[in-house]
């Protein structure tokens, strides 16, 4: 059908549907990542923690994501509210679990969002100095960025998937230059299997390298947010979900690899002891060349904008959703005329993100240590909570529908297997937060709590709402109306 610029009822504008294939969606998903960020940044703590064996966490991480997510596509197929976790939570587990949900979305995407600003603010300043010699202050160019993903996000989103495509083509491909490079030098001593040897794989480091790498993976769950802007969402959201779970899983743990043969298996970690900052890109230094380290430094940067980006779209759409749903202030769910972007959604989570960046700025907070892990922290903890929650709802809410065609592999088997695994990498990641954070023990506890706080304020808000606004509880997590623009899958 043709796309008529707005819809049936009531002439409001809606988001531009049929705008965003598979690998559009999965341009988004894997931006968020920010493999380069990951990999010069953090994956040579993993290397310290975990010994040559790291590179096999990223994989571990990569498989249990995987499993989850064929339960979770599974149910994307049925459940056509593009409110993601927290609908398919509300279905399958309930309103009041729902509401809770929402609430961890909101701090999740925001947390991931927000405190991403404090990186770019000191990637930026490190690449100046490292290019030229001049230091400035970090908050610069953290500003100019809110202003860069704010019109990124109020652009429509084609705009945003051209430019995110271009922007991961370019930082995944200066790390595709450094692996060809190292293999066809043969690496330091020459290429071996030692990382997935059982001795390296089996340490006391890998619980570590786990929490490290789930949390590598985080926003890759936000392909079903876009569900109404997809092209045949029953095909393509599942699709563009195993793409960017299979090529987060597969390069993380090619990449770490590759760096490895470069330094060797018994040189590498003390190379990481040494410099962990600089771990690739002396690596991309000596088997590429200077000019391949300078221009890793300004990829990087934008890699971090990727991601910036990528989390802001995501937010918007939450935001809108809630907005739909009675959640947040009404104003929230309007709709650009001509971008057919979130814009007000966007808008409230740009302004947020200037008086969080700002009250940090003025504290005098280091914007990596603080701004960065102090926020990002509770925003993954809850994503991964919120994987949880969503596990666990699968099975609930194929039991309480026979006959809808699926089978049990893929509505018991899979999400139950999956809500375990999930259960075990959340309880990685909390104990060993430590590794995340670098905060002393009561700041990471204060970390930690907040995500179970928001989770019962979100179930108290249900109990409330119920009884104060009864119509906006009843149709908290509902399926949308159909409407003539919008394609109604088949029964199944």
């Amino acid at each position: 059908m043709t796309e008529t610029p707005h819809s049936a009822a009531g002439g409001a504008p809606t988001l531009r549907r049929g705008s965003l294939g598979t690998a559009d969606i999965a341009f988004f998903v894997v931006s968020a990542a920010a493999p380069l960020t990951v990999m010069a940044g953090v994956a040579p703590l993993a290397l310290l923690i975990g010994g040559v064996g790291a590179p096999v966490g990223y994989l571990a991480a990569g498989v249990t994501l995987a499993v989850f997510a064929v339960g979770f596509t599974t149910m994307s197929r049925h459940v056509r509210n593009a409110g993601g976790f927290y609908a398919y939570i509300t279905q399958g587990l309930g309103r009041p679990a729902g509401f809770g949900a929402a609430l961890l979305a909101l701090l999740g995407y925001l947390g991931m969002n927000i405190g991403v600003f404090g990186l770019l603010g000191s990637a930026t300043r490190d690449t100046v100095r490292a290019l030229t010699g001049h230091d400035v202050p970090w908050l610069l160019p953290a500003l100019i960025g809110l202003l860069v993903i704010w019109y990124g996000g109020f652009r429509s989103i084609d705009f945003g998937a051209k430019l995110l495509g271009v922007l991961l083509l370019a930082e995944t491909g200066i790390l595709v230059l450094l692996a060809a490079a190292v293999l066809i030098e043969g690496g330091a001593h020459g290429l071996s299997a030692h990382s997935f040897a059982p001795g390296n794989v089996l340490t006391g480091g890998m619980p570590g390298v786990l929490a490290m790498a789930f949390a590598a993976f985080t926003g890759f769950e936000s392909t079903v947010i876009y569900r109404r802007e997809a092209r045949d969402p029953d095909r393509t959201v599942p699709r563009a979900t195993y793409l960017a779970v299979a090529f987060l899983g597969v390069f993380y743990a090619f990449v770490v690899w590759t760096v490895i043969q470069a330094y060797g298996d018994t040189e590498v970690v003390a190379a990481a002891a040494q410099d962990p900052g600089g771990l690739f890109f002396t690596a991309i230094d000596r088997y590429v060349g200077a000019w391949a380290a300078d221009l890793m430094h300004v990829l990087i940067v934008t890699s971090i904008l990727a991601s910036l980006l990528a989390f802001h779209n995501a937010t918007s759409r939450y935001g809108l959703a809630l907005a739909e749903e009675g959640l947040l202030p009404r104003a929230l769910g309007r709709i650009h005329p001509r971008h057919r972007s979130p814009y007000v959604s966007g808008i409230a989570q740009s302004v947020l993100a200037l008086v969080v960046v700002a009250v940090f700025a003025a504290a005098g907070a280091d914007p990596y240590t603080q701004l960065l892990l102090w926020v990002n922290t509770p925003g993954m903890l809850a994503l991964v909570a919120l994987q949880l929650l969503a596990a666990l709802a699968v099975p609930c809410w194929f039991r309480r529908r026979p006959g809808h065609g699926e089978g049990a592999l893929r509505t018991v088997v899979a999400p139950a297997a999956a809500a375990v695994l999930l259960t075990g990498a959340l309880w990685l990641v909390v104990d060993h937060i430590e590794l995340l954070t670098g905060a002393s023990a009561t700041v990471n506890l204060v970390l930690i709590l907040i995500v179970p706080a928001v989770l019962a304020a979100g179930v108290l808000y249900a109990l409330r709402t119920r009884t104060r606004r009864p119509e906006v509880y009843a149709r908290f997590g509902a399926e949308p109306a159909e409407s003539p623009d919008v394609p109604v899958p088949s029964a199944v």
